[in-house]
């Protein structure tokens, strides 16, 4: 088994499909409006904005933790939590093994949470 999609709340699409286009620098793969659905790939798994879909929190890789935090509070995103390192992977059970991952948390333009991750290995 594995995850196809995640359905995340939108409740201006226009303004939140230029925020993830932003956030994940990329465009979005499909729009069809009506209904009202936008389509972002992440590496394979559909990430739907719509208007009726739950609030999620979703947790998004990237590779500079620090720099994207700070390219997003240049656009005007709200850090709801700085870069910090939450465990050290011991082994590869949830994580690249010897890695450090740091987390940081901001606000999409929607109100939901998104958390950032990267895993740093040790200098």
């Amino acid at each position: 088994m594995r995850l196809v999609q995640i359905a995340q709340r939108a409740g201006d699409l226009q303004r939140a499909a230029r925020w993830y286009a932003d956030l994940l620098e990329a465009a979005p793969v499909a729009t069809f409006d009506p209904p009202g659905l936008v389509f972002f790939d992440l590496d394979g798994v559909r990430l739907l904005l719509e208007g009726n879909a739950p609030a999620a929190l979703l947790y998004l890789a990237v590779d500079d933790i620090a720099a994207t935090v700070e390219r997003l509070r240049a656009a005007g995103t709200e850090i709801t939590a700085e870069p910090h390192v939450i465990f050290t992977h011991a082994d590869d059970t949830l994580g690249p093994a010897g890695t450090a991952e740091w987390q940081a948390f901001v606000e999409d333009s929607e109100g939901n949470l998104v958390g950032l991750v990267e895993h740093r290995a040790p200098a």
